[in-house]
């Protein structure tokens, strides 16, 4: 046997092995949180690209939800505007939410859809203030500091999405909402693709982060969590500093009707594959 039906045969048996996930995901909507570790790769962006088209011609719903925060402070420096910051948060006075706006609805969203369009799919680029589709309400900080134009979703209409999903697109969402003035806020993404998700009563949220999954305390991923394992593996101290607000973004979710949500380390080559496609899984799934 040659080498060429050899490696033909190898394709044929991964395609075997994926029919029972794609029927298990056929027609299912599956929300996926893009950040910023792969955002500037080209060749990992066209990869990403690359899958979204493939999950979505295999008939998943994809909807991408991306961030943008090095992207954001990168355009700030250049332009001069100084970034304030309290706590870790950025202030996002009025200067700066035009540019926030600006980056994220502009640069950011249309990159990301290009990349899509040029592997065959047909993304269209929308934030949460088309069709008011994420309406936002100012966060108010207990400590009483005052972050400005920083949101929280108060509100989600899928109208749009509704329209748009089933129809061979793929949305791209930059996670910018309108407040109840008609102003900009900007939003968390991992709360905005909380929200979306919830709304949509998703399959599957995947979180693409730059750790592997939620690890025990011996370092090790845990593969499978329950809703209600979290709050003690926080008091443990098991699940500690950046790792808590993406955990409690997966309970929000969960209780808002999202089946499962996966945390998992974007920068393992076709990592949303290998979670919905294998019986392999690639990092740690929380369910109810």
């Amino acid at each position: 046997m040659t080498d060429a039906v050899d490696t033909a045969l190898q394709q044929a048996r991964i395609l075997m092995q994926a029919l029972p996930h794609m029927l298990r995901y056929d027609d299912a909507i599956v929300v996926v949180k893009y950040g910023g570790h792969a955002m500037g790769d080209d060749q990992v962006a066209r990869d990403f690209s690359r899958e979204m088209v493939l999950l979505e011609q295999s008939g998943v719903n994809p909807v991408v939800v991306h961030g943008g925060g090095p992207q954001i402070g990168a355009m700030l420096k250049r332009l001069g505007v100084e970034s304030r910051f309290a706590d870790g948060l950025r202030i996002t006075d009025e200067e700066t939410m035009d540019v926030v706006e600006m980056v994220l609805a502009g640069s950011i969203n249309k990159q990301i859809v290009g990349y899509i369009n040029s592997e065959g799919g047909r993304a269209i680029g929308l934030t949460g203030k088309d069709g008011r589709m994420v309406t936002a309400k100012k966060i108010e900080r207990p400590d009483g500091v005052d972050l400005g134009f920083v949101g929280e979703p108060d509100k989600v209409d899928t109208t749009v999405l509704d329209q748009v999903l089933g129809r061979e697109l793929i949305p791209v969402l930059a996670p910018v909402a309108e407040g109840p003035r008609g102003e900009s806020y900007n939003v968390n993404a991992d709360t905005f693709a909380g929200a979306i998700a919830g709304a949509l009563h998703a399959k599957r949220l995947i979180f693409l982060t730059d750790v592997p999954g939620v690890l025990d305390k011996d370092k090790q991923i845990i593969q499978e969590l329950k809703v209600g394992d979290i709050p003690g593996l926080i008091a443990e101290g098991v699940i500690t500093g950046g790792m808590i607000p993406k955990v409690e973004t997966c309970m929000y979710a969960i209780e808002r009707g999202v089946e499962g949500v996966v945390i998992l380390d974007g920068k393992l080559p076709h990592a949303v594959l290998i979670e919905l496609l294998t019986d392999h899984g690639a990092g740690t799934l929380i369910t109810r």
